[in-house]
């Protein structure tokens, strides 16, 4: 299985590091790029980043790995292992560029698809899809990752992100708080709340918006007549767009972001322009509601092709490129064949489990529904005999 998108690979071009163009006052909106997509190193004015080889194929690593680890779930739930699975197919750089930029003491609040950010925080792989398995809630302690568990519910992490950042500044903390969430959830009141008690309250939190310009079915031109980022001035904070398919600006931004929080100078949303490549989950038919067109164009942007791209024409000699990646693939396979058999080899949840722990000391009308639940079971078999 290749771990790399399905594109065409591009031609090399010279990797010199060029002055990124200025765009003209009243046109489209600010994009923070540092790797463009034909994996030219570009200047920013304001977000500059240096790193090391050895970091630069970390990065590669994270976004290969996690790509490879989300085709396998995939996958299983194909075979009927999973119930549902949200793939980030598209989205690794705008997670592990992100992820990358948080210390240990930082505090992330997730919704369904970081499972990027999840890798960056240590986060078994297994464990997450042990939830999409029905087997567990999360199978993590999210103090020991500082990562909290999946959010379902569309925004409402927004709120528990800004309640935990307000802690943070009352003890004295100079750790901050990062909240993903998608352009469909920007549309959400909770958000709105949210990003209203941040600012009145100088919260340390970085709101991380992955605008992937689909929720679900909508497109984000039917959710907002401005850019995402945009609606932070009315809030009374910045609000910046990143190129989310290119991971060393999300990097460099969400950096800056974490900084400026524990500063003690308040909430920033981060819009990270990039595109989910699949569907929104395994229940959903993308071909329905988007042109094939659409996603080829975004296919020749594609976060992990550009990176190697850099990689092979400005970092890597060949010899160490073709080791490195050869490496890669091999591990690839291992976290594949790792994660089939650790989900596989999964029990099936107890079925009376969703009864237990509803309330601390019991209710009657959950035993009411037990009983019915064990009534309803008791009847398949009465109706084999």
């Amino acid at each position: 299985m290749t771990v790399e998108s399905t594109a065409a690979r591009k031609p090399r071009r010279s990797s010199k590091r060029v002055s990124a163009a200025k765009k003209p006052e009243g046109s489209e909106p600010q994009l923070v790029q540092l790797l463009t997509p034909e994996g030219e190193r570009i200047e920013h004015p304001e977000y500059s980043i240096d790193l090391t080889p050895e970091e630069l194929r970390g990065l590669y690593r994270d976004m290969v790995l996690t790509r490879r680890f989300d085709a396998e779930a995939t996958s299983l739930q194909r075979q009927g292992e999973l119930g549902l699975w949200a793939s980030l197919l598209g989205q690794e750089a705008a997670q592990i560029g992100s992820g990358r930029a948080l210390r240990d003491d930082d505090y992330v609040f997730p919704t369904y698809r970081e499972h990027g950010v999840a890798w960056c925080r240590g986060v078994d792989p297994t464990n997450l899809l042990g939830m999409f398995r029905g087997v567990n809630h999360g199978g993590w302690d999210p103090n020991t990752n500082n990562f909290h568990l999946y959010t379902i519910v569309i925004g409402s992490q927004t709120l528990h992100a800004t309640g935990y950042a307000m802690g943070v500044a009352k003890d004295g903390a100079d750790s901050a708080v990062i909240a993903y969430f998608g352009d469909g959830a920007s549309s959400q009141g909770d958000v709105a709340e949210s990003f209203t008690f941040s600012a009145v309250y100088n919260a340390p939190v970085v709101f991380f918006c992955q605008n992937n310009q689909w929720a679900i079915s909508e497109p984000t031109e039917k959710q907002t007549r401005v850019p995402l980022y945009q609606r932070a001035q009315g809030f009374g904070f910045p609000g910046i767009r990143v190129d989310g398919n290119d991971v060393l600006a999300c990097l460099a931004v969400t950096r800056s972001a974490l900084e400026r929080a524990r500063r003690g100078e308040g909430p920033t949303l981060v819009e990270a322009f990039t595109y989910r490549m699949g569907a929104h989950t395994t229940s959903d038919d993308p071909t329905k509601y988007r042109a094939d067109e659409e996603r080829q164009a975004w296919e020749a942007k594609d976060p992990i092709l550009r990176l190697r791209t850099y990689l092979e024409n400005a970092v890597l000699e060949k010899d160490e490129a073709e080791a490195f990646f050869t490496s890669l693939e091999e591990e690839s396979e291992t976290l594949g064949k790792r994660v089939r058999e650790a989900v596989r080899a999964m029990p099936d949840p107890d079925d009376l489990a969703i009864f237990e722990n509803v309330y601390a000391d019991g209710h009657a009308l959950v035993d009411e529904e037990r009983a019915q639940f064990l009534a309803y079971q008791a009847s398949f078999a009465e109706e084999g005999n």
